[in-house]
């Protein structure tokens, strides 16, 4: 079922659809009745909700429930009344993609991308080694995002991350072709695997925080870590080893954004620069969706800018959304 957009609901409009718990509680009020206080989100954004003289249960974190209700004002904020809801079935179909961001492209099909990509790797020390990684990640990659609120902060985001790439990646090789296109390609399916174990994720893809040893290490670290281990159980021999933990460690290119050595050899650097690249273009056509034709964004905190949307594109198409 189609269902209007939650940052589109204006004071006094309804709204009858599906809607993501994001939080939920039963609180006490002054009066000494009942209610429930959540927070409800689809894929444009969230707002408090509130569903008074009610006993029902809070429904649990991450679950889809079947709203009707009304956005209010309270203290110059939306807070949408809630006047009936029930959990979500299989039977109702919804379009996840309604709910949260979801990457544009089916999962399985972009990680079949990715193991045709291995299998087509010469060195069979390094094709076994990357299959040794994917395998050791496994069903997560299905739904994992890149970030939690940044580039490819989506379901399925860190594949789609990859397979940008991976893409990309083809084409340099075929303009600077002294590159080693196999272990540049190995190094970008490589490089934010870490990030697993970096945040915590449900299957909707949403990160709830990031885990103990992705504050006190990150995923540089841990990428690192993951790819010794692996090696020494495969006996991978050491230079190739020393080579695609170089290129995990410096691929945020300098210290301030996490990375303790700077690229030191071109299919390290060109990581980096795909790296950048494929977050930069995902970023700057979400954030110029909020601009008018012939404006500004407001300053960017992640790109420290401001960014103009053109007013008159060549085409219809030239611009992704």
């Amino acid at each position: 079922m189609s269902q209007p957009k939650l940052s589109e609901r204006a004071k006094g409009e309804g709204l009858d659809g599906f809607l993501l718990v994001r939080s939920a509680a039963q609180r006490m009020g002054q009066n000494g009745k009942a209610y429930l206080d959540m927070t409800l989100a689809d894929a444009t954004g969230d707002t408090n909700a509130k569903m008074w003289d009610s006993t029902a249960p809070a429904p649990q974190t991450g679950s889809v429930i079947r709203v009707r209700g009304v956005m209010l004002d309270y203290n110059g904020k939306p807070q949408f009344r809630v006047d009936r809801m029930r959990p979500s079935t299989p039977e109702d179909n919804f379009d996840l993609s309604i709910l949260v961001p979801v990457a544009p492209e089916n999962p399985q099909d972009m990680l079949d991308d990715i193991l045709n990509r291995v299998d087509a790797i010469a060195d069979r020390e390094l094709k076994k080694l990357v299959l040794h990684r994917l395998e050791e990640v496994g069903e997560e990659i299905m739904y994992y995002p890149a970030a939690q609120k940044l580039h490819h902060a989506e379901r399925s985001g860190l594949l789609h991350h990859i397979t940008g790439m991976l893409r990309t990646a083809e084409r340099i090789c075929e303009v600077y072709p002294f590159l080693d296109a196999d272990l540049l390609a190995s190094g970008v399916i490589l490089h934010d695997l870490g990030k697993i174990t970096e945040m915590r994720s449900d299957e909707m893809g949403i990160v709830s925080e990031y885990t103990a040893e992705g504050l006190l290490l990150g995923h540089l670290v841990t990428g690192v870590a993951a790819l010794s281990r692996a090696g020494e159980k495969l006996g991978t021999r050491p230079e190739l080893i020393l080579m695609l933990q170089h290129m995990i460690i410096s691929h945020h290119d300098l210290p301030e954004f996490g990375s303790p050595r700077r690229p030191m050899f071109p299919e390290a650097e060109v990581l980096h620069i795909l790296d950048l690249l494929d977050a930069r273009m995902f970023e700057m056509p979400r954030e110029l969706q909020q601009a008018a034709p012939g404006g500004f964004t407001d300053k960017i905190w992640s790109l420290d800018r401001r960014l103009y949307r053109r007013e008159n594109p060549v085409a219809d198409d030239a611009i992704p959304f």
